[in-house]
């Protein structure tokens, strides 16, 4: 008995420690596939070797209460907490937005970065972020979801339903800024733009 519990606990060990392996390459190439994407390379999807795997992403915050403090993480919460419940496709637009801003002039050139942008001055560029709420995760197949969507945007194997958006906002709402930027696309949820100058403001 001892012996079969002895193996459980070495296999259940090099299994964890095979999660946490595949969760840091995972990171690793979402930085590598983050610092492309800054320097607008959106069009061409990343090498075989280079591309982030399911497995590989489905291991990085898995409990979905991490820190954002990774590219994968930080689109991720941001993908489920803007469009969670909905159609794939939306999610897949917020994703696009965030792919979309990395080193666009005005946005910063990591995920992380665009997606807390203006948290400083209380003008959160994404509300989730700044509305005061606990950002861990509330619905694991969800979240999962979220996740392969970051996965295959940072792999930039996602197509850009927002037709190279900037900015967005929920069909419900009707910002003042919307009237200074040009509609490219909308979705069931979403409305999107991008300024009419091509430059972010």
């Amino acid at each position: 008995m001892g012996t079969l519990l002895n193996i459980l606990c070495l296999a259940l060990w090099l299994g964890a420690g095979q999660a946490l392996a595949g969760a840091q390459q995972a990171e690793d190439k979402a930085q590598a596939l983050e610092h492309s994407a800054a320097q607008q390379d959106l069009a061409t999807p990343a090498p075989k070797g280079q591309a982030i795997t399911p497995t590989e992403v489905q291991a990085v915050d898995p409990a979905g209460a991490a820190p954002l403090d990774d590219a994968i993480t930080c689109l991720a919460r941001s993908i489920y907490w803007e469009a969670k419940g909905r159609a794939s496709a939306e999610m897949e637009a917020v994703a696009s937005v965030v792919m979309n801003r990395l080193g666009h002039e005005g946005f910063p050139d990591t995920v992380c970065a665009v997606v807390k942008q203006g948290s400083e001055s209380g003008a959160c560029q994404f509300s989730w972020w700044c509305d005061g709420r606990d950002d861990a995760v509330q619905e694991e197949a969800q979240y999962s979801l979220a996740k392969e969507i970051a996965r295959k945007a940072l792999n930039r194997q996602l197509q850009d339903r927002t037709l190279g958006a900037l900015y967005f906002h929920d069909r419900s709402v009707r910002p003042d800024w919307a009237g200074v930027y040009v509609r490219t696309n909308a979705t069931g949820r979403f409305v999107f733009y991008k300024p009419k100058g091509g430059e972010a403001k």
